[in-house]
């Protein structure tokens, strides 16, 4: 995961009145594209729009409508948009502002919901995405960023193919299958997750090296970022579940009290791994020194045999004239096999005593 992922420039912004329009997050020259659903009992209509003006002039009709609109980087369709609807101008600033915290606000007529959805990628890590959600009585609008996909594609089917209760009921159900879409994602990413830890286990317990070291400093980063997104969604939920908002009909919040368990489950997963990965630095630290200890040990063992051996070499390297064994016959032979025994001696000692 790219490190602009975590720090996000907010600097952008300082001086300016609340309410102004500023994108903040990563600059994206895909075009905005808008997409509605229109949805009864009996039927669904589904429109997808490029441009602002037509979606204004050909809106969807249903008892529930869905406005799905993918790249919040454009701030004049924003801006158009909320001028249309009558959405308070903050609400339209923190949607462009991609850098915010998971919360719900209550603005009497609409909520206002801000979450990220996780997915995980190929290369084993996971992208992170802002959604913007504002319900209404029979109204629901998505603001995405404009990456490539969502999580909302199972929602989308069942609402085509009139599966469950999603049809049958209010913009607040839908609200619900969204969220509970999201939060099945986090599932995905932390499974990803685990595998990894598991992975970078067993290569601590084998070959430590810096690329391990490495891994550990990302990951550390990337179960931080987790631990961020999740913990703030649990207070918001819990005042979906909870709260006496109009919008939120009693038979839904049953649904949300699911939702509020799914992400306490993820909570303890994203703390359980944030230990885990506490430790295998420790880890770490451990293999690397009884690695060096290990070296260390040969290299005493090894000077240890030697020391007699340079000993012996040393006493007759010495420049006298009268040097008695000089004078034997085999001395040479007699030298190399004193050498030898004791060198042999020693292996033998280094292993009964099991340093060796």
């Amino acid at each position: 995961m790219r490190s602009s992922r975590f720090h996000k420039k907010r600097s952008v912004k300082s001086g300016l009145p609340p309410g102004t329009l500023v994108h903040i997050g990563d600059e994206s020259n895909k075009a905005a594209h808008i997409s509605v659903i229109g949805f009864t009992p009996d039927g669904v209509e589904e429109r997808h729009f490029e441009q602002i003006d037509q979606y204004l002039a050909n809106p969807c009709d249903g008892n529930v409508i869905w406005v799905n609109v993918e790249g919040v980087h454009d701030v004049d369709l924003i801006r158009t948009l909320g001028d249309k609807h009558s959405f308070h101008p903050l609400v339209l600033e923190d949607i462009v502002n991609t850098v915010q915290r998971p919360k719900i606000e209550d603005y009497g007529e609409y909520l206002f919901i801000v979450l990220r959805m996780l997915r995980p990628t190929e290369e084993n890590s996971f992208s992170s995405e802002q959604l913007s959600i504002i319900l209404g009585p029979d109204y629901l609008f998505t603001f995405q960023e404009g990456i490539e996909g969502d999580a909302f594609d199972t929602v989308r089917n069942r609402i085509r193919n009139g599966k469950g209760k999603i049809r049958t009921m209010g913009a607040d159900y839908l609200a619900y299958a969204l969220i509970d879409a999201i939060v099945d994602g986090y599932f995905s990413v932390l499974e990803v997750f685990g595998e990894r830890i598991v992975d970078i286990e067993e290569e601590l317990t084998v070959t430590p090296g810096q690329g391990s070291l490495h891994l550990i400093n990302t990951m550390k980063k990337e179960i931080i970022y987790l631990r961020k997104t999740v913990w703030p969604l649990r207070e918001a939920i819990s005042f979906m579940e909870r709260g006496d908002s109009p919008l939120l009909h009693d038979a839904t919040r049953l649904y949300f009290r699911d939702v509020y368990d799914h992400t306490v489950q993820v909570i303890d997963t994203v703390e359980t791994y944030r230990d885990l990965l506490s430790g295998m630095l420790d880890l770490y630290l451990s293999s690397i020194s009884n690695r060096t200890n290990e070296v260390m040990k040969f290299l005493t063992v090894i000077g240890t045999i030697f020391m007699p051996l340079t000993f012996l070499v040393g006493v007759y390297g010495m420049n006298f004239k009268y040097f008695p064994e000089l004078e034997w016959h085999n001395g040479y032979f007699i030298l190399w096999g004193l050498m030898i025994a004791l060198a042999l001696l020693m292996v033998a000692y280094f292993r009964k005593k099991r340093w060796l």
